[in-house]
């Protein structure tokens, strides 16, 4: 395998390290469990910082595609499915493309600090604060699904913003920032007692916890997303052609 980024590319270095990356961790070697090169000699091959290559790592991390084991390497993640799906909306798109009337519960928005998971894919420092986008939405019966939405702060979205109109499209039109990549996590739990009294459901129901990572065209982050589903009103659906 030939192991080089091209330097005069208008491509983005971590985006280049980030596809090369993608490309080793499909050889037998790593495949069979071997640690991938430590970021420094990586990063001494390339030609790039260490930085360039934590900020590719931390991409394929979130995407569930390496695991780190603190004190001895990244490896490749044991069991790892990842599918690209052809197309995906807000969740207000969705709706209205079902043409399901829905109703917004509560909708805040606030600066915050942000923990290690959403720094990383960011690419900032821990504790950095970035504007918060709380929704909480559902139909005549109640809530269904409580989201957070964190965007990077690289885009300068203010405060005040109606966040109940389809967010991608206010990051679009009024912020320049179209979005084009979505990795996404789905995973089920049971319901906290925090979750629990969001959803008004009783605690230890079943919840469906969707996490998405959503970039731009150039791969720059945008948004880190999670959203609780009450499980029996949620159904994933994912077409997969070969």
């Amino acid at each position: 395998m030939d192991f080089t980024i091209d330097h005069s590319s208008k491509l983005p270095l971590h985006y280049q390290v980030e596809e090369l990356i993608r490309a080793m961790i499909e050889l037998p070697q790593y495949q069979k469990g071997e640690f991938l090169p430590p970021e420094v000699e990586m990063a001494k091959k390339l030609g790039v910082s260490r930085n360039t290559i934590r900020q590719a790592t931390n991409k394929l991390e979130h995407e569930g595609l390496i695991v780190r084991k603190k004190g001895y390497g990244t490896k490749v993640a044991e069991n790892t499915l990842t599918t690209q799906l052809n197309s995906w909306h807000s969740f207000t798109q969705e709706m209205n493309e079902k043409g399901i009337l829905f109703t917004n519960f509560l909708v805040q928005s606030e600066f915050v600090e942000v923990n290690e998971k959403i720094a990383g894919f960011f690419n900032i420092p821990v504790s950095s604060k970035v504007l918060r986008v709380t929704r909480l939405r559902g139909d005549e019966n109640g809530p269904f699904v409580y989201f957070e939405s964190y965007l990077h702060p690289r885009m300068g979205v203010l405060e005040n913003e109606d966040f109940s109109q389809p967010l991608y499209e206010l990051l679009e039109t009024k912020y320049s920032t179209p979005v084009s990549i979505s990795s996404e996590k789905i995973k089920a739990r049971i319901a906290s007692k925090i979750t629990a009294d969001r959803l008004r459901i009783n605690q230890g129901e079943p919840v469906l916890i969707r996490e998405r990572f959503v970039s731009d065209p150039g791969n720059r982050p945008v948004e880190y997303n999670i959203g609780f589903y009450i499980a029996e009103k949620f159904t994933y659906s994912i077409e997969i052609r070969r």
